[in-house]
Parts: structure tokens; C-alpha cells; sequence
């Protein structure tokens, strides 16, 4: 169904607790190491597998056959409602795409609601997946360092049933518009990966230089380096300068989705550490090496103690380096510096001694123009995912509220 003309109006419908919706609600199963097996053909779906309404397919746990009946195990069916019942978000939800027969079980910590078959699993999922509900599953949580949700309060969450055929023609336009914003997403990883391509394409694999580039240790490339200033919380604000965070800093990519704001002292310190554009920001500590390259126009911004600003001399261009120090290359530079997690972080002494591939500037300087031209269509797409995104949000939440369909779907 498309989403042209989609007609609003105030409805009035009831509700139902969870458990009168379903034909099974149950926890998942208790799978210990020691009931696990790589080489087993029952997958054990995992809590990193559960997103807000997509089912991510990322864990690789397994079991075999024997050992899932042993255990009395409750296979998953296909669009059976898989609920997280710990963070992070908590009470996440997605439908279960597979179709294979005791192939899938779950981890205790994820809830499997079997719908009946006069309600629509997708509307349902939809509705489990609003902030209303996901306000009313916060109040329900138990814990402090880690929140969770027992299944017996998830089974009271209450949830708006209009009939099924309006469930249904709510779900169909609801679909549509989830169907556009994961496409805008794929467009975007699309970009990503495409990126990847060309440094490897234009470079050569990092780690073994078939093009047999010279390379350098980042000493001799630096015009400066320094890192953050603790205690900075004090200089806080609602606005003023950014504040750059180690959560600003991704896989070779700045991200400006929670930016903090100080009002800075006139002090050394505080211009020690303002950035430039180019300069390139380095993860210090937890995840390291995480990079991001300064644009231009950002504005005065300042960094906490777990970045390092890298600024290079003018012969060597930072978003070659950047990625580079984000490549395969620079990962496992960084895990031997970690010495198997036992570092805290890295000091000014382990990043001079990274080595670098040196390609001609003029290579790298044509990276820079054939990545830039990517990004802007990067940027693109992700005005586009944002209208999406904008759209579906809008959407779920006149569905909750029942101001969806038209009057003639309601008479229906």
C-alpha cells in the first residue's frame, strides 16, 4: 500500500493485555557455555539480534538438536513477536522472519509472544515498538545497573485493538513507510562500504602492501599533538561551543547525534585543546582508535581526555590518514597496543609510534576528491532518512492513538 493520501481522523478503540492476544507467551530458554555448540544446527538467538522492529541476525551461537529437546527447549515459528526484555533499548521488539523448523531458539532474556490468529502480528509489533508502550515498559523494570522486564509484566502491557482488518490496514501503511526508510539506510551503508572500496581499491590492502608503498611513523608527520582536559563538567552549558566526547567519534566519521555544549575558560588550557579544521580526533581509551577528521565551518569545539587531536604537517592530507589509522591496518596496530586489554589507553608515545602507508599526496589527494563527492550523496540519503524516519515516527504514533484510517476503513 502506498503512502499518498493517507487520511486522518480521531478514533475511539479498545485495548488488550498482551496475554489475551497470544496462543504462547514465554521466556526464552536457560542456555549455559557449557550446552553451546559451534558446530550444532539450532541457532541461539541472542538479545544483539532483537532492533526496533528488524531483526538484526547478528549472533553466531549454537546448539545441537539433541541438547535443545533435552533442554525442553521452545523452537521459534515464523513472526513469532521476539521481545527484549533488557536493554539496550529495553522492550524492543521484531517479528522472527525464518521459517525453519527447530532450527532457532532464544536466550533467557528475550520473551517469544505467539499471536493468535485474529490479531495481525505486525500491527502488534508496531504497537510494542511505540514510546508509549516503551514508557510503560520503563515503569515496569526492575534493576539498577542492568533495567530488565520480567515477561509476567510484560504480559499486562495494554495495547490499542481496533479490528483486524483495520490492524491490518494499519500495519500495510505502516510497513510501506518502514520499507522506505530501510532502504534510505541501506542507501547509506551503501556509501559507507563504497568508501571502504576506494581506499583499498586506490591503496591496496593495508596490512600486506602489494604496491609496496614506504611507510612512516606518525612522529614524522605531526605538526601537533595533544589530548583532552579533564574536569571540564563544571563549564557545562545548554549552548555555546561544542564539546567533543569519545561518543563523537566513530569508525572514520564524526557524529554529531549527542553533542554537549561548554562555555570554555579564557585560559592555555582551553586553547590547547579548541580543534581545527583537518585535525584529526583518535579514541584513547575504551574502544581505541576510533578517528574522525574536523570539516570546515564546525565552529569553535573543544575535546574531553579521551580523545587526541592529531594535526598533521601540510604535505600529508588527514582523511587518507584517518582512514588509514581506521583500517585493518591501524586495528591491529592498536590491539598490540592494547596488550589484550590491559592498557588503559593509549599515551603520546604508543600513537607516535604508529605506522603509516605513504602514498604520493597526489594519491591521497585524490582519495580525498573521489570520497568527497561520495559523502555528498551520503548526505543526501541521509536527508532523506531523516524525512523517512521523520514520516514513520509521525505515522506509529496517530496508529497508537487511533488517527490513522479514514472514517470508510473504520466502517469497513
Amino acid at each position: 500500500m502506498g503512502l499518498a493520501g493517507v487520511e486522518g481522523v480521531v478514533g475511539v478503540m479498545g485495548s488488550q493485555e498482551l496475554k489475551n492476544v497470544a496462543s504462547m507467551f514465554s521466556d526464552g530458554d536457560w542456555v549455559e557455555s557449557k550446552d553451546q555448540d559451534p558446530e550444532g544446527s539450532v541457532r541461539l538467538i541472542q538479545l544483539a539480534d532483537i532492533g526496533d522492529g528488524v531483526f538484526i541476525d547478528k549472533s553466531k551461537r549454537f546448539m545441537n538438536i539433541e541438547t535443545a529437546k533435552r533442554l525442553n527447549c521452545t523452537f521459534l515459528n515464523k513472526n513469532d513477536i521476539l521481545i527484549a526484555r533488557m536493554p539496550d533499548p529495553l522492550g524492543r521488539c521484531c517479528l522472527f522472519p525464518f521459517d525453519e523448523r527447530e532450527k532457532y531458539v532464544t536466550v533467557v532474556d528475550i520473551a517469544i509472544l505467539r499471536v493468535l490468529d485474529s490479531y495481525s502480528k505486525s500491527y502488534l509489533q508496531y504497537m510494542i515498538n511505540t514510546p508509549q508502550v516503551r514508557h510503560d515498559i520503563e515503569g515496569q523494570t526492575t534493576g539498577t545497573t542492568r533495567k530488565r522486564i520480567t515477561r509476567k509484566k510484560l504480559e499486562k502491557l495494554k495495547i490499542p485493538l481496533p479490528p483486524l482488518a483495520e490492524q491490518q490496514k494499519i500495519a500495510a501503511i505502516l510497513d510501506a513507510a518502514d520499507q522506505l526508510r530501510q532502504k534510505n539506510q541501506q542507501l547509506i551503508d551503501h556509501y559507507s562500504q563504497l568508501s571502504q572500496s576506494l581506499f583499498l581499491e586506490m591503496f591496496g590492502d593495508p596490512v600486506t602492501n602489494p604496491k609496496g608503498w614506504d611507510s612512516l611513523c606518525l612522529e614524522g608527520m605531526l605538526e601537533f599533538l595533544t589530548s583532552g582536559s579533564r574536569g571540564w563538567a563544571k563549564y557545562y552549558s545548554e549552548n555555546g561551543d561544542l564539546f567533543l566526547r569519545i561518543q563523537n567519534v566513530g569508525k572514520n566519521k564524526l557524529i554529531l547525534d549527542d553533542v554537549a555544549y561548554v562555555q570554555p575558560p579564557d585560559s592555555a588550557e582551553a586553547k590547547r585543546t579548541i580543534v581545527n579544521a583537518g585535525d584529526i580526533l583518535l579514541s584513547i581509551t575504551a574502544d581505541l582508535g576510533r578517528t574522525a577528521v574536523i570539516p570546515e565551518n564546525i565552529g569553535k569545539a573543544y575535546i574531553n581526555q579521551h580523545l587526541a587531536i592529531i594535526r598533521l604537517k601540510d604535505k600529508y592530507d588527514p582523511y587518507y590518514v584517518s582512514e588509514y589509522i581506521s583500517s585493518v591496518g591501524g586495528e591491529r596496530q592498536f590491539s598490540k597496543l592494547d596488550k589484550g586489554g590491559v592498557k588503559a589507553g593509549l599515551n603520546f608515545t604508543d600513537i607516535k609510534s604508529l605506522n603509516i602507508l605513504n602514498p604520493p599526496i597526489e594519491r591521497q589527494k585524490q582519495y580525498l576528491e573521489r570520497v568527497q563527492k561520495i559523502q555528498a550523496q551520503k548526505q543526501q540519503a541521509q536527508a532523506s532518512l531523516e524525512k523517512s524516519e521523520a514520516l514513520f515516527n509521525s505515522l506509529l504514533q496517530r496508529a497508537f492513538k487511533g488517527e490513522l484510517t479514514s472514517n470508510k476503513a473504520r466502517a469497513a
